[in-house]
């Protein structure tokens, strides 16, 4: 059979800058297959995208159940994007379930395609409905567009071989392939997939085809719909680019950073959602001498890491806020140890277990003030999917160069959404240059806490002849690591690590601002929600008003100029997924009368909730 290719058949086609599509369904109904596939083949066609996936927090939730909704939204465009999008402009919905938790999201008029088949009593009831929509007119605001999808699909993969319940697990596929019709997308990029994926199993890969092509020519062939839609290509800076996700991009920069280090990477980690996928990228990658391992506990594998760098390698582990606590004392000893490791928390939905497959950004007190004792240290957050990438390689080389453990937060929305990555020159990359002593200091004796100007100490690989040393979680004495209990020296040595952490604010630059240089508000933003915060600003702006944005990537320290940035604004409005954690330093570090904009409900901010908090300081 050939494989279409989208023209402008007898319906209008539509030009469209931007929009966005959602699948929902059950959990095994392969709605983050299609999503991904809809966005890789989107990124291919050369628009900016964003996506959003939202899991069902339980592992089995009872099928047809609202518990056991899964979603991937994507937001494609033919300019550039920040965020998955505010609201939808097209909902497919494979049961009764899936619309009623996703309906309210679907723009007034919005096009809805449903599985018609899904809507039995048995179906209706588990997602708590009295009555079938389809039919009590509770839809007429919308495109409504039901499609026997089930028949279908079964029609289109008879004589494969596969039985009933095979069969219907291919209608993901039809669903994507009728969106494809429906958003003019080819279909070689999926076609080549499947021949790929199922390589070892024929007749899945003959259904999963026919599905794809059935739904397209549904599509094609059916006068259901009036109009197919066209995003053109995004105007993006030229260059080579591949979409990627975030927990991905971060494992490329671990990677890049041990490259440029000339370091081994080590990570170790254990299991933990939504952080693992770290360890499942690491450990696809072993001939870029890269070694990982699933450690028996949270707190085995932040002391192996530790034990990594102590051994010279690129010590890394990760987790999320649940493993992050069980880290806390090794890394105190870390602190105390002045050894460089990076760890990675991928924030989520607390406390405790919590909303385990949710974003949340509510652990930045926890990774600032959650050890024992005087225990600082720097901690970065990345921004974006893409920007993981960056973050990994700027945490690494600050822990390297000021010897010391360094934080990369990191969120659920930002690990598995995903963006356009643009791959950068490998050589072009400045190197992370990391000198380990060869010899005692004047010939002699070996100073393990003799400082440089940034006061950092040595980097001494054990076994090297003349730099033994004491090491240890015991406080040690100043330059000569010798243990310690003499008051003066703690008060020093406390002092000399803080100044430390302190110091990286020479080297990470100030604070920028995107718009006025001062004037009415300034939005203050950090992490995941960039992309919302920086797209309602330039709303606003376009609207005349005298609003500007300034990102943190750096939360300790904080840029040198970052007091003199917020004391130039009559207002400074702090938006995060917590209750106000960044607020609560910054009001009592520079003493502004900074506002919130909080929320915690497991989903990242609209622009329109942002838009509507800042114009109440306007």
């Amino acid at each position: 059979m050939a494989t279409p290719t989208p023209t402008q058949t007898s319906q209008r086609v539509r030009e469209l800058v931007e929009a966005t599509v959602r699948f929902a369904g059950d959990s095994g109904d392969g709605m983050q297959l299609a999503g991904t596939q809809f966005t890789n083949t989107s990124a291919l066609a050369g628009n900016d995208v964003a996506t959003f996936p939202d899991f069902p927090a339980e592992i089995r939730a009872p099928r047809g159940t609202k518990a056991g909704v899964s979603g991937f939204q994507i937001h494609f465009a033919a300019r550039d994007i920040f965020t998955p999008g505010d609201k939808v402009d097209c909902l497919v919905a494979m049961n009764p379930a899936a619309l009623v938790t996703n309906l309210p999201d679907l723009v007034p008029g919005g096009l809805l395609i449903v599985n018609r088949e899904s809507f039995d009593r048995n179906n209706l009831q588990k997602a708590g409905l009295e009555s079938n929509p389809l039919e009590d007119g509770s839809l007429e605001g919308y495109q409504v567009f039901p499609v026997d999808m089930t028949t279908l699909t079964r029609r289109a993969v008879e004589g494969t071989g596969l039985s009933t319940r095979d069969a219907d697990r291919c209608k993901n596929f039809f669903a994507l392939g009728l969106v494809y019709w429906l958003y003019n997308r080819p279909l070689e990029p999926t076609l080549h997939f499947i021949e790929t994926k199922f390589a070892s199993k024929p007749a899945v890969a003959e259904a999963n085809r026919r599905a794809l092509m059935a739904g397209y020519n549904y599509g094609e062939t059916t006068e259901a719909f009036h109009s197919q839609f066209r995003v053109a290509k995004a105007k993006l800076p030229p260059g080579r680019y591949r979409n990627m996700m975030g927990n991905q991009a971060l494992a490329w920069g671990l990677m890049t950073a041990a490259h440029l280090s000339g370091c081994k990477l080590f990570y170790a980690t254990y299991p933990i959602t939504p952080a693992s996928d770290i360890l499942h990228e690491l450990s696809r990658h072993k001939n870029f001498d890269v070694v990982t391992i699933q450690a028996e506990d949270e707190i085995a594998a932040v002391t192996m890491a530790l034990g990594a760098s102590y051994a010279g390698c690129m010590g890394v582990t990760g987790s999320s806020g649940p493993g992050i606590a069980l880290k806390a004392e090794a890394i105190g000893l870390a602190v105390m140890t002045e050894l460089p490791v990076v760890i990675v928390d991928v924030q989520r939905g607390g406390p405790s277990t919590g909303l385990p497959t949710k974003t949340e950004q509510a652990d930045l007190l926890q990774v600032l003030f959650g050890r024992n004792g005087e225990c600082p240290l720097p901690v970065l957050a990345a921004r974006s999917p893409a920007d993981c990438f960056d973050a990994a390689i700027d945490a690494w080389r600050i822990a390297t160069r000021f010897m010391v453990p360094v934080i990369l937060l990191s969120d659920g929305y930002i690990a598995n959404g995903s963006e356009p990555w643009r791959i950068p020159d490998l050589e072009k990359l400045p190197r992370i240059e990391i000198h380990h002593p060869d010899k005692p200091n004047n010939g002699q004796v070996f100073y393990p806490y003799k400082r440089d100007e940034l006061l950092a100490r040595p980097w001494a690989l054990p076994g090297t002849p003349g730099l033994m040393h004491r090491i240890g979680g015991l406080e040690k004495e100043d330059v000569t690591g010798n243990v310690s209990y003499d008051p003066q020296n703690h008060q020093k040595m406390v002092n000399l690590r803080a100044q430390k952490v302190a110091n990286v604010a020479k080297l990470i630059g100030p604070a920028q601002v995107e718009g006025p240089e001062q004037g009415k508000v300034l939005v203050l933003s950090w992490g995941g929600t960039y992309g919302a915060c920086a797209t309602a600003v330039k709303r606003l702006q376009e609207q005349g008003h005298a609003v500007a944005h300034c990102h943190l990537r750096w939360l300790n320290p904080f840029p040198t100029n970052l007091g003199d940035v917020l004391a130039r604004y009559e207002h400074v409005v702090v938006p995060e997924l917590n209750m106000g954690q960044l607020l609560l330093l910054v009001r009592g570090r520079y003493l502004v009368d900074a506002k919130g904009i909080n929320k915690v409900q497991g989903k990242p901010f609209t622009v329109g909730e942002l838009v509507e908090g800042i114009e109440r300081y306007l």
